[in-house]
């Protein structure tokens, strides 16, 4: 097949083939672009919290009025003692906030008090010694958090805890040669505390502020004394329906002196859903914009060559007359597609890269990934074949005499 002719055919019909090689540019720029969106959203989807997510609920629980320390305590108490007599519930502690919740406190870590900037921020959970075995989270260093070592804090008290317990994550940021274990740092203006144990993964609430140090918590051993608390509670296998229904019933029974809602009682599965709602959202939306993009520009395709094959009937009969064969006719029009959708991927690669540098300089969206590109532009080239088969086949099969017709 040969090129120059074919070159000086679309050099005769500009317009339309500056239209396609457009076309596919601007597609293979936002696709690509929003291919990478995608991705990032649903790497955030997926990220594991540490919590066994299919056996744990969060009930929040406010009380009428403020109930002072001591009484808070008692109430506390009470309240995780009758949450653990529910049948099905395997453990419960209570806390000020929980991984993937849309709020908690979080703080500088240090290494010294002294140190004018912190070296990492890190998420706050108060804890006691049940939080592990209700989560399910997994000690790989160190010990649990024993009963004497749990205190009690108000709400504008310091956080002084003497011993915590970290995730892997933030060992590994602030002692990279993996020696985390019995180290001690700075929570906030705090003097120095004692790193008793490290587990593996614990996520922190969601959030932009957050995002840097997603994986960054810490447990401080104590019960935070005040109106509100959220307890969480695990299930037994198969029994987490069951502990939804029966867990703030049990609560309100023995002692009706408190606001739980509908909306207060959670699956992980509904924190999770209502967490990264926005992120599936976007997930959805930038398939769409893909999806309609990629639609639009085979059917652009299909018909430009539709049109240049009834404005070539009669110079496709000559050329069958003079002995052209099907493979002939539909070779040309496929290579004629293929030199436009090669001049419209290689300027929608820098396209591409354009808008994605503007997009991190704006937004701060994640720099794109060269591979994106590659597959992105083999995906056009063959989208083009693809479109361009069917009409190129009907031109094909058009006999000489059919072709020179008069129309």
């Amino acid at each position: 097949m040969h090129i120059r002719p074919i070159a000086s055919a679309l050099w005769h019909h500009k317009g339309g083939t500056a239209l396609i090689v457009l076309q596919i540019a601007l597609t293979l720029a936002i696709v690509c672009n929003a291919l990478c969106i995608i991705h990032t959203r649903v790497a955030r989807l997926s990220r594991p919290s540490g919590v066994d997510e299919a056996s744990v609920l969060a009930i929040q629980n406010q009380w009428l009025g403020d109930p002072a320390p001591q009484p808070a305590k008692a109430l506390m108490a009470s309240d995780l003692e009758t949450l653990r007599q529910v049948p099905g519930v395997v453990d419960a502690y209570a806390s000020n906030a929980f991984p993937l919740g849309d709020g908690g406190w979080s703080k500088g870590v240090r290494y010294t008090v002294d140190q004018p900037s912190p070296a990492s921020f890190t998420a706050i959970y108060f804890a006691d010694e049940h939080t592990l075995a209700t989560l399910g989270l997994k000690l790989v260093a160190g010990r649990n958090f024993r009963a004497d070592e749990i205190g009690d804090m108000g709400a504008r008290d310091t956080l002084l805890p003497r011993v915590i317990i970290i995730t892997k994550a933030l060992a590994n940021r602030l002692f990279p040669d993996g020696h985390a274990l019995g180290k001690q740092i700075c929570i906030g203006s705090a003097p120095s505390s004692t790193i008793i144990g490290v587990v593996e993964r614990m996520q922190t609430w969601i959030g932009s502020y957050s995002e840097a140090w997603v994986e960054q918590s810490t447990l401080v051993p104590f019960r935070l004394l005040a109106s509100g608390t959220v307890y969480l509670v695990r299930a037994q296998p198969g029994l987490l329906e069951r502990v939804v229904r029966m867990g703030p019933q049990a609560l309100v029974a023995a002692n009706p002196l408190r606001v739980i809602g509908s909306e207060d009682v959670r699956t992980y599965e509904q924190i999770r859903a209502t967490t990264y709602r926005k992120d599936r959202g976007m997930a959805i939306l930038m398939g769409g914009i893909c999806a309609v993009l990629l639609a639009t520009t085979a059917a652009g395709i299909v018909g430009l060559t539709s049109f240049w094959v009834s404005q070539r009937r009669r110079q496709i009969g000559v050329r069958r007359a003079l002995g052209a064969t099907q493979g002939d006719i539909l070779g040309y029009f496929c290579t004629e597609n293929l030199l436009i959708s090669v001049g419209g991927v290689c300027v929608g690669a820098m396209l591409t890269m354009a808008l994605n540098a503007l997009l991190v300089d704006r937004f701060e969206m994640q720099r794109l990934s060269l591979a994106y590109v590659v597959v992105g532009m083999v995906a056009l080239l063959l989208l083009g074949q693809s479109a361009v088969l069917v009409p190129a086949w009907r031109a094909s099969r058009l006999s000489p005499v059919e072709a020179t017709r008069a129309t």
